[in-house]
C-alpha cells in the first residue's frame, strides 16, 4: 500500500476519531470494570511529527488540531484529546500529533491489554518503537483484520478498533467480515469502526451489509465538512460503535463541532441501527 497517515495526520477525521475513542474508552475503562483487551488493526506509526514534511505538505493538520486547541468553544467532549496533545507539546505549538496507539496505552490500566497491529514494515518499526517500554502493549507486524480475530480472546471485554485507509476495494468487505468473526468468537465483543464518507451510496451500502452479517446494537455518527458533490473527495467521516455505550450525546456534540467550525457546508447526524 503507499497510503501514509503522516500526510493527514491531525485532520478533521482524526479529530473526530480520536475524540470519540478516548469518550469510548473513558466509559470502558471507569470504576472498577473489568480487564478489557483492545485490538487495534490498522495502527499506524502511534506519534506524528507535524512539524515533518508529509504533514506540512498536505496542510490537513492547520486546518484540523491546529484550529481544535485554538478554540474556545470546542465542547468538553474533545477535553481528554486537547490535554494529550498540550502534554505531549509542552504546551506550546502544536509539532507532535498522537495516533491511536498513543492515545489507547495512555488510557488503559495496568490490567488491560492493547495490541496494536500495522502491515507495513517501516510504520510498524516506528510503531514498535513508540510504544517501546509498556509493559501491556504488544505491536504485531500483520494484517489487522485476520490479528483481530486470531488474537480476540473467546471471553472477556473486547473492543476491536478497526480504521483502514481504504485504499482497497475489499475493505468495507473484510471489515463486515471480521466483525462477523469477532462477534462468532466472543459473543460480547466491541467494536468502533471509522469510514470516510465520500458519497452516500458507498456508506448506506456498509450499513445494510453490516446490518445483514452483525447481530448487535449499533449506532452511527456522521460529521460532514462539505457537501456530498464530488464522490472522488473526503466530504466527511463516520464513527460506527457496535454494541458499545450510549453515547449519542458526545458523538453528536464532537462531530457538529466539526462540521460547523472546520467544515463549510457541511452537516452532523448520529442515528442507531438494528441487526436484521
Amino acid at each position: 500500500m503507499n497510503y501514509r497517515h503522516a500526510f493527514h495526520a491531525a485532520n478533521f477525521a482524526d479529530l473526530v476519531k480520536h475524540a470519540g475513542l478516548l469518550r469510548l474508552l473513558a466509559e470502558l475503562t471507569k470504576g472498577g470494570s473489568p480487564p478489557l483487551t483492545v485490538i487495534d488493526t490498522h495502527a499506524g506509526r502511534g506519534l506524528y511529527d507535524l512539524a515533518g514534511a508529509e504533514s506540512r505538505k498536505s496542510g490537513e493538520a492547520d486546518a484540523g488540531v491546529v484550529q481544535l486547541m485554538r478554540a474556545k468553544d470546542a465542547p468538553s467532549d474533545f477535553g481528554s484529546l486537547v490535554r494529550t496533545v498540550a502534554a505531549l507539546n509542552a504546551g506550546g505549538e502544536v509539532r507532535r500529533y498522537p495516533g491511536s496507539p498513543w492515545l489507547i496505552a495512555e488510557s488503559l490500566r495496568p490490567g488491560d491489554r492493547y495490541v496494536a497491529c500495522e502491515l507495513r514494515q517501516d510504520e510498524h518499526e516506528a510503531l514498535r518503537v513508540a510504544m517501546r517500554g509498556r509493559a501491556n502493549v504488544r505491536t504485531l507486524n500483520a494484517d489487522g483484520y485476520a490479528a483481530a480475530v486470531s488474537e480476540c480472546p473467546a471471553r472477556g471485554r473486547v473492543l476491536a478498533l478497526i480504521d483502514p485507509p481504504f485504499e482497497q476495494p475489499g475493505d468495507y468487505g473484510r471489515i463486515v467480515e471480521t466483525l462477523a468473526a469477532l462477534r462468532r468468537k466472543n459473543r460480547t465483543a466491541q467494536a468502533l469502526v471509522w469510514l470516510p464518507i465520500k458519497d452516500l451510496e458507498t456508506l448506506d451500502s456498509f450499513l445494510r451489509d453490516l446490518e445483514d452479517e452483525v447481530a448487535a446494537p449499533m449506532l452511527v455518527a456522521e460529521a460532514r465538512v462539505k457537501p456530498l458533490s464530488d464522490p472522488m473527495k473526503m466530504n466527511g467521516c463516520a464513527l460506527v460503535l457496535v454494541d458499545g455505550p450510549d453515547l449519542a450525546a458526545p458523538l453528536a456534540a464532537i462531530c457538529g463541532w466539526v462540521a460547523q467550525a472546520l467544515g463549510s457546508g457541511g452537516a452532523a447526524k448520529v442515528y442507531r441501527l438494528s441487526p436484521q
